[in-house]
């Protein structure tokens, strides 16, 4: 039943998931990696499988044996070049750690940047993601953004900067509809 189970997950099978839970199977089971049916269906893009595990009681933050979470699965898909911002925001609505953090401090919003995942960005920022925290390196997701030049990226978490520098201090901002890089580049003196 075990590996009928993660196959539905990894095939985004909605039903046959439903069926088996019903029948008895555990919806927090693990394949030999430590990895979860929800790990597995939000890493491979499958939105109603992850809906289906939500409502069935999943563990959103369980973690496989390198500390990752479905949310970190759901950041990006290197066989489909792509992360999955609905998932991530699906996962972040029934309770997922945003800030959870696997070897070095690494976190979400770091996992994201690095990929140039701006839609994920996105998904993050809206959930109140720390967008200054540092790994153990003193590295934030800014500065991985700026590693690979997702320029993208580097303007989403510059006015996220920028928006909690004004929270702070009451300081100025960049003018709406103004590239962030541009007019950092022009106020250099």
């Amino acid at each position: 039943m075990s590996a009928n189970l993660f196959n539905a997950a990894a095939t985004g099978d909605t039903t046959q998931i439903r069926a088996l839970l019903q029948g008895g199977a555990d919806c927090n089971s693990r394949n030999t990696d430590g990895g979860t049916l929800l790990m597995l269906a939000a890493g491979a893009g499958h939105l109603e499988v992850v809906k289906a595990l939500i409502e069935l009681g999943v563990d959103v933050n369980a973690t496989d044996q390198l500390g990752w979470t479905a949310l970190m699965k759901a950041l990006y898909n290197h066989e489909l070049n792509r992360g999955f911002p609905e998932i991530v925001s699906t996962l972040i609505d029934a309770g997922a750690d945003i800030e959870t953090q696997i070897g070095y401090g690494t976190r979400p919003l770091m996992l994201a940047a690095g990929y140039g995942e701006a839609g994920v960005i996105d998904a993050l920022l809206k959930a109140g993601v720390d967008v200054r925290a540092k790994n153990e390196g003193g590295r934030t997701a800014l500065m991985m953004a700026k590693d690979k030049d997702y320029v993208e990226v580097i303007n989403q978490l510059h006015e996220a900067e920028l928006e909690l520098s004004d929270d702070l201090s009451c300081g100025s901002r960049t003018p709406p509809g103004v590239n962030v890089v541009t007019f950092m580049k022009n106020s250099e003196h």
